[in-house]
């Protein structure tokens, strides 16, 4: 195991019996919804696994971390990513988020399709962190920034059934992004290829909904059960919200026989108008999401934890959100048997957090803000055992689009980046306005 920061661990007082352990987490409120378990608990890893989880574990000379007065949970997992290091104009490398945002597990979201998936394979066979993906129905991917599915030719069903069989429990699932910039004459075609190749082999599609054609309710017409709508909250013309800030009837249906929703924040999809709207019913997103991406690092999005923390804000119970981040993208995945808990036997993928209470605005992708008072800080991410580093951000590529505020932030030494960046960007001319139109409006709770 590689030496931790000494800020996080010491080294326990000798004690007599075996050592046993490496290292053992200690004092913090464990969050576990896989197990159901939350409490005051230890936990201890040895040779990269959980070794124990206990009221009280004695190091008997393992370090330790002092979680006390901090929450401590499965690593997360980030379903919706685009981490195909240098395959394409969004996709970042995950490490220099992985340590300072409690994300253990990265699953792409189309990054690759049949004719680029090769060396993203190899990034995940070769990556400290969990990653795993899903291919884009396109073949070429999102190698430009969109685009991607505008012809017959861009689209293979067969080649990415092929590819998609040949990587099973790596590839896992297939992702169509439907709106007019992605799709444009193809319509619901690239849906209809991603769906019949998704149903065969047994694996859910992602759709990704934005600015249409196509309509909403006939792409929410095409999802099965398990399928997911991600960019859940976006406030564009394929909100699942209609005019009075109702939930669209296709919408209710697709929810009633299985089909989830995924959050996908991003740069461009999270509408604070239509999340509480959302959430005045109940409907909570299934699985929170970052969308991350070279854009959304950037901010509003930033990482997992601050996408959380606002929907913590709009009143998410802090359990269903930790669920949200942990087994049910792991489910999803089809990887619940090695992400997402805290059990014995298992990688130790840990993440420790402080829920601080602060007075910050957080803002949507319109660059509305609201004022938060807590805020999910990472303390510490330990991946198979390992306590991640410090690592620095990687240099902005030429095409990426950000204010003076947002590179003087990224400039700064890892050092000073455990903190949460969205408390570094507090003004709306901070972050690199998009051109996505002009935020919803409904009446408070809608009808």
């Amino acid at each position: 195991m590689s030496a931790p920061p000494k800020s996080l661990v010491s080294p326990a007082p000798n004690s007599e019996g075996p050592p046993g352990f490496d290292l053992v987490v200690s004092g913090g409120e464990v969050i576990d919804p896989a197990s159901g378990r939350r409490g005051p608990y230890d936990v201890a890893i040895a040779d990269g696994r959980i070794a124990a989880i206990a009221p009280r574990i004695e190091p008997n000379g393992a370090a330790v971390i002092d979680a006390r007065g901090c929450l401590v949970t499965p690593g997360l997992v980030d379903l919706h990513t685009h981490v195909y290091a240098g395959g394409g104009f969004w996709s970042l490398r995950p490490e220099p988020v992985a340590w300072r945002s409690g994300v253990t597990c990265f699953v792409d979201a189309g990054s690759a399709g049949a004719y680029n998936a090769g060396a993203l394979l190899d990034q995940i066979a070769t990556s400290p962190l969990g990653l795993a993906a899903f291919l884009n129905i396109s073949s070429r991917g999102l190698v430009t920034e969109t685009g991607e599915a505008r012809s017959a030719s861009d689209c293979d069903a067969a080649l990415c059934a092929e590819v998609l069989a040949a990587h099973p429990g790596v590839l896992v699932g297939v992702k169509s992004r439907l709106d007019h910039h992605a799709v444009g004459p193809a319509g619901l075609e690239p849906l209809r290829q991603a769906r019949s190749v998704a149903q065969a082999a047994g694996v859910p599609v992602m759709v990704h909904i934005g600015g249409g054609p196509p309509e909403i309710d006939e792409v929410l017409g095409l999802l099965s059960p398990g399928d997911l709508v991600t960019h859940a909250c976006t406030g564009q013309s394929m909100a699942l919200l209609d005019e009075h800030g109702a939930l669209r009837p296709a919408a209710a249906s697709a929810r009633e026989r299985g089909v989830l929703l995924d959050l996908g924040h991003g740069s461009g999809a999270f509408s604070y108008a239509v999340a509480e709207q959302m959430a005045a019913r109940g409907e909570w997103p299934d699985v929170i999401s970052s969308d991350l991406h070279l854009r959304s690092v950037l901010g509003p999005a930033f990482d997992l934890p601050t996408c959380a923390s606002k929907l913590l804000a709009l009143g998410m119970p802090l359990e269903q959100v930790i669920a949200a981040m942990t087994l049910t993208p792991a489910r999803v995945a089809k990887r619940a048997d090695q992400w997402g808990a805290l059990a014995l036997g298992r990688r130790a993928d840990v993440a420790i957090f402080r829920l601080e209470r602060v007075e910050v605005d957080l803002f949507d992708t319109y660059l509305v803000p609201r004022r938060v008072d807590q805020l999910l800080v990472n303390v510490a991410t330990i991946a198979s055992g390992v306590v991640l580093e410090p690592l620095p951000p990687e240099p902005l590529p030429p095409w990426i689009e950000a204010t003076a505020a947002q590179r003087r932030l990224v400039a700064r030494p890892p050092s000073e980046l455990r903190r949460p960046w969205a408390e570094a960007l507090q003004a709306a001319e901070d972050f690199a306005r998009l051109a996505i139109g002009t935020p919803p409006r409904y009446e408070r709770g809608g009808r």
